[in-house]
This record gives C-alpha cells, sequence and structure tokens, in this order.
C-alpha cells in the first residue's frame, strides 16, 4: 500500500487512517522540536514531512511510545539538516536573525504562533544557533522537552553520558546568554512605541532613555540586502542608527514575534522590516531587525493588517 500524501509506501503494521491521525496530533508537537532545531520555519515544516515519510517507511506496531519515537526521528532529521546547513552556510552567523513567528494582534487565533513560541525569544534562538549541532539536538530534545539522555545518545552516536555532557555545555552557553525577565506584556509594548516616537521625533535623549547601555542591536538583510547587514553595540550607536532609519518615513505595524513586541514597516502596502525588541526590566536590551525582502515577505501578515499601518506624518 502506498500514502497517497507522500508516496511513502505503508509498512506502519497498523491502521494507516489511524496512524495518519495520530501523527496529525503530534505535528504541532514535532513542528515545535523542528523550529527550535533549526531556527527556520520553512525548514522546520520540511522537517516534519520528512518524519511523515519516514513513519510511513517503518513498522511501528512494536512502539509503546510513538511520541517519543516521533521525536527522536523528527531530532535526527533536524541533526542532518544543520550538519548540511553548515557545510554550505554562506551567510556570517553573526548578523542572522532566525525566523520570527508574527502574529497581529486581534488577527486571527494565535494557537500556531502560541505552539512554536512559547519560551522561545529571538535571543534565545539566535543562541541555539553558535551551539555545533550535535550539542544543540541534545540541549533542545533534553532541556526543552524531557526526552532522557539514553535515547537522544543512539541518535549523535554517543554514550548516554557523553550525550549528557553535551547538553551540559550547551546549557552552559545559553545560561551564560540568558537575559533576566522582561516586564509584562502592556509595559513592554510601551517600551516599544516609547522607542519608534522618539525614533521618528528625532529624541536623542528619548532613546537613550529606553535602551540599555549595552544593547545591541542585529541586523539581517538577506543576500538580496546584504550591504544592510550588521551588528551595532552600545545604546548610542544604535541611537545614531534608529535616527538614520527614522528618517524613510515608513508606516509601521504593531506585531508581536515570538511573543515579545515588534514593529514591522510597511511601504506601498507591502511588509518592509521587522523589528523585535527585547526587553529586560525597563529597557531595551536587544533589537533584532530582519530586512531579508524574501523571508519577510514569507511572514504571512493579512493584507488588511498591512492596511491598518499607522504612518509617521
Amino acid at each position: 500500500m502506498e500514502d497517497t500524501r507522500t508516496g511513502a509506501p505503508d509498512r506502519t503494521g497498523g491502521d494507516a487512517e489511524a496512524l495518519a491521525r495520530r501523527f496529525e496530533a503530534d505535528r504541532g508537537h514535532l513542528r515545535a522540536v523542528a523550529y527550535r532545531m533549526l531556527g527556520s520555519l520553512g525548514e522546520a515544516e520540511d522537517a516534519v514531512q520528512e518524519t511523515w515519510i519516514k513513519l510511513g517507511r517503518t513498522d511501528v506496531s512494536g512502539v509503546a511510545n510513538l511520541t517519543g519515537w516521533l521525536t527522536t526521528v523528527i531530532g535526527r532529521v533536524c541533526l542532518d539538516m544543520l550538519r548540511s546547513r553548515g557545510s554550505r552556510r554562506e551567510d556570517p552567523l553573526e548578523y542572522y536573525v532566525p525566523d520570527p513567528v508574527v502574529h497581529v494582534p486581534g488577527a486571527g487565533d494565535p494557537a500556531h504562533a502560541a505552539e512554536l513560541t512559547e519560551s522561545v525569544g529571538l535571543a534565545l534562538l539566535v543562541v541555539l544557533e553558535t551551539l555545533a549541532p550535535a550539542e544543540r539536538l541534545a540541549f533542545v530534545l533534553h532541556d526543552m522537552f524531557a526526552v532522557p539522555f539514553d535515547e537522544i545518545a543512539p541518535v549523535v552516536d554517543r554514550s548516554a553520558a557523553a550525550t549528557r555532557q553535551l547538553a551540559s555545555r550547551a546549557r552552559r552557553r545559553v545560561q551564560d546568554a540568558t537575559l533576566g525577565p522582561g516586564p509584562d506584556a502592556r509595559r513592554q509594548r510601551e517600551i516599544a512605541d516609547a522607542f519608534l516616537a522618539a525614533s521618528r521625533g528625532g529624541d536623542f535623549e528619548g532613546l537613550l532613555a529606553v535602551l540599555d547601555p549595552d544593547a545591541v542591536l542585529r541586523a539581517d538583510g538577506g543576500t538580496l540586502l546584504a550591504g544592510t547587514s550588521r551588528v551595532v553595540r552600545g545604546a548610542e550607536t544604535i541611537t545614531r542608527q534608529a535616527l538614520m532609519y527614522a528618517s524613510f518615513g515608513h508606516a509601521s505595524l504593531p506585531v508581536v514575534a515570538n511573543g515579545q513586541p515588534a514593529l514591522l514597516s510597511v511601504v506601498d502596502g507591502k511588509p518592509g522590516s521587522l523589528m523585535v525588541f527585547t526587553i529586560v526590566g525597563d529597557r531595551i536590551v536587544e533589537l533584532h531587525v530582519l530586512a531579508d525582502p524574501e523571508r519577510v515577505a514569507a511572514l504571512g501578515i493579512p493584507q488588511e493588517a498591512l492596511a491598518g499601518a499607522i504612518g509617521s506624518a
């Protein structure tokens, strides 16, 4: 028998329809694992599909915990994708901004966004990008999804003890880069709005008031706008950049990206760039700017929401 969606033969040893329903029930969990592993929405979907194909080619009639089995399978798929990506990567990792999951408040059901982004801000995804593939797998599966080390070990071809060490090294890297807690969502939005107002008004002091002195701005223009990719460190330097950006006078749309306040610039009714704020205390500590036209266009912002963008005039 062949699966009509994937072309994969059915060797499950069970009811194909029931297994498909079971996989759909786990799809959100698998997508969340893949997103944390890959930091790319498109690649995460590819990994989920590859896992479905592998399921269709495997007899799982004797598998007691299918969710656990699928979790380790998608982990292996993601590990292979990370290793392949590392061998062909051309864009400097310093500038890379992972794919954000963007939600327009009031625009539909945010369940999918919440599923992907719970406890995963862009700042954490940036740190995960610096880990070796096997370290990232061990940390994500164990620390984020409670997969035992003895189940992760065969995936990375190491002993359980060595796998524990992989996760421990990754955990130290993550903890060293972990930022403090931020205020509630309403206060975070107020701070983001204050940054925008000061930027548009050319208010140097107003910008310094909301930026942490050691704030970092990371801008990713992709291959099409590679000249805009940069890392800017320090509040005063970021302020000069912000005042420069304000001269363009783009309209903007307040959105939420990975649970954090964000602003989407809108140019001629189309998304221009996305700025995501990481706020600790009452100060902005990190700004992630995604200016890659191809990836911004793929954010899936509804046209009716873009039409409601607020101009700078």
